[in-house]
């Protein structure tokens, strides 16, 4: 990281070099570093979960994200969980059959349509992620241990400001 002011205002790299490219021209710099960052923080902590928790577990981020959203909201379309787990059909589709040969979610032709599927947490699956997502919660605390409670409550809420406007 190359430094700034003060530790709270240092500069990425990144961001040193983009101002030093293109500080010359008329672009809302506040706003392409903050929606940039965004961007680099969540690769950042995807591929260190990924590395450091989510591989022993044979998991990808998709196939965590799977479980996850399986294990809050229950069984649901495949569609519906591709939208949940903002994964196109067929990467999801993919997905599912790598956790289904793991044992850990089944699908089942829907009766009305038997071209449509629901995807379910089989009991291994179920076991999985209860016993996965106690240790990514300790994760999730190590990668924002430097915020204070008011800082990651207010970082969530500019977050969902952000995601709002990008929803619309």
């Amino acid at each position: 990281m190359a430094t700034d002011s003060t530790p709270d205002e240092r500069l990425l790299d990144a961001e040193v070099d983009i101002q030093a490219r293109l500080g010359d021209q008329p672009l809302d710099f506040d706003s392409m570093q903050a929606i940039s960052n965004i961007y680099r923080a969540a690769s950042a902590v995807r591929r260190r979960a990924e590395r450091e928790l989510l591989a022993e577990a044979g998991l990808s981020w998709g196939g965590f994200t799977i479980l996850w959203v399986l294990w809050v909201w229950g069984e649901m379309e495949a569609a519906q969980l591709a939208s949940e787990c903002d994964l196109a059909k067929g990467t999801l589709t993919g997905m599912v059959t790598t956790l289904e040969k793991q044992g850990r979610v089944q699908r089942t032709r829907m009766q009305s349509d038997r071209r449509r599927v629901t995807v379910a947490l089989t009991p291994a699956g179920l076991k999985t992620i209860e016993q996965l997502f106690p240790q990514f919660n300790d994760f999730e605390g190590k990668m924002s241990g430097e915020l204070t409670v008011a800082e990651k409550h207010e970082l969530a809420r500019l977050l969902r400001a952000v995601t709002t406007n990008a929803s619309v």
